[in-house]
């Protein structure tokens, strides 16, 4: 089924607005349309497409975000400085138009398999605005701005095969069950989109699987981590799942923090290119990080703790982690990564830590709510342990990683013009 342009309002609003609004609150809400394109984003991206969060969808996201913030930021005026471009416009053009076109163009050059699909939607979202000059500025706005994203990420080194390195050696990563899949190396050398270099964040390591710290952090995830754990909580075990939702709870974050935060169509754009592109350039450089350390997960150290040369360690050949650990080595963590540079981010754009927000799980069937992104950025650290598929030193590094990178970006992109 096709979402109409009402549809696409409602799901928005339905994915943003708090759970059990007060009546007033849900009529009060205005249709953003760069919430709802960013939610068809999703569709195509996620739904359909199945392409993995973080890692792989990133991009998408960030391509869309990024053209949709240069069309909206030239319609009022540059106000910010451009991400790659920012075409001619009077102002008068329909924004709206520009967003839905931008995203609309970006998302057809991506998946050629959607096109009909993708063209339905868009026609049927502009079917929704007055013909005229505002249309069709706003459409040639947008057209310019996806243009410059599609032809800036040609050839970026997206889907190459390169598969991870592996080793037979304690320590060195191979492939997890129970697919044992080897794929995505190519994250790591994915063209970023705000950094000048995916390696410039190096991380100090892991420890050695002889140290103290590495039988500090073996002993934890072994306890807390097993699918049959029974010193796990409640509420640890509810935030494993969470977190690890596949549809990647950063989405609902994102959203629920431009709707409670009431933020125009132009902040809309310019916040969720910041989230975009620190979380993806975050993604990109762990996923360097993961390939040059190539460290094992915890679910083959454990199965295998007999062989490490660490007396301290005792093997466990039907130790499970609570979910499945995704193909990719342990250090550092992809989720701390990307969750450290967005939040990271999300402080700097609205000049303080302690913000609410909140996002709804389908894979925990819950809401989670916090009282500021450090809060967040905390609980991730334990849940990716809570889950079984991390060592803590690979989470405490991994927000470093993403910190520097959220940093680096928001001081540096979608900054006003002086």
């Amino acid at each position: 089924m096709v979402m109409t342009r009402d549809m696409a309002i409602l799901a928005a609003l339905a994915l943003t607005v708090p759970l059990t609004p007060a009546p007033s609150a849900v009529a009060a809400a205005s249709p953003n349309a760069v919430v709802v394109w960013d939610i068809n984003a999703q569709t195509a991206i996620w739904d359909i497409a199945q392409q993995a969060p973080p890692q792989v969808a990133g991009r998408g996201f960030a391509m869309v975000s990024g053209a949709v913030y240069d069309a909206v930021n030239a319609i009022a005026g540059t106000p910010y400085k451009p991400y790659l471009v920012a075409p001619r416009a009077n102002g008068r053009e329909s924004t709206d138009a520009a967003v839905a076109t931008a995203a609309y163009r970006v998302l057809d050059a991506i998946f050629p398999a959607q096109q009909e699909r993708l063209r339905t939607q868009y026609d049927e979202w502009l079917a929704g605005i007055p013909d005229g000059p505002a249309k069709r500025g706003g459409v040639r706005v947008g057209t310019q701005a996806a243009t410059a994203m599609i032809t800036a990420r040609q050839h970026d080194g997206a889907f190459d095969p390169r598969p991870w390195t592996t080793g037979t050696e304690p320590g060195q990563y191979r492939p997890t069950p129970p697919g044992f899949e080897n794929t995505g190396a190519w994250v790591g050398f994915l063209k970023p989109f705000a950094i000048p270099d995916a390696t410039m964040f190096r991380t100090p390591g892991p420890p050695a699987v002889t140290s103290h710290a590495y039988t500090r952090d073996f002993t934890e995830v072994k306890r807390l981590g097993s699918a049959t754990s029974t010193v796990r909580t409640a509420d640890q075990t509810e935030a494993a799942l969470w977190w690890h939702d596949r549809r990647s709870v950063s989405w609902g974050m994102k959203r629920d923090l431009a709707v409670t935060q009431r933020l125009s169509v132009l902040e809309t754009a310019r916040f969720y290119a910041l989230a975009d592109f620190t979380g993806t350039d975050g993604a990109i450089a762990c996923a360097n990080d993961k390939e040059f350390w190539h460290f094992w997960r915890p679910v083959t150290a454990i199965r295998s703790a007999d062989t490490d040369g660490n007396p301290a360690t005792t093997a466990d050949s039907n130790w499970t982690p609570l979910v499945v650990t995704p193909p990719n080595p342990d250090y550092p963590s992809g989720h701390t990564c990307r969750t450290a540079a967005q939040m990271t981010a999300y402080a700097h754009f609205f000049g303080r830590d302690n913000v609410s927000f909140s996002a709804y799980s389908v894979d925990s069937g819950t809401t989670r709510h916090f009282g500021s992104f450090s809060q967040a950025t905390a609980e991730v650290v334990g849940a990716r342990i809570w889950a079984g598929i991390h060592f803590r030193s690979a989470d405490v590094d991994g927000t470093t990683l993403g910190t520097a990178v959220g940093n680096h970006i928001t001081k540096r992109y979608f900054q006003p013009r002086r």
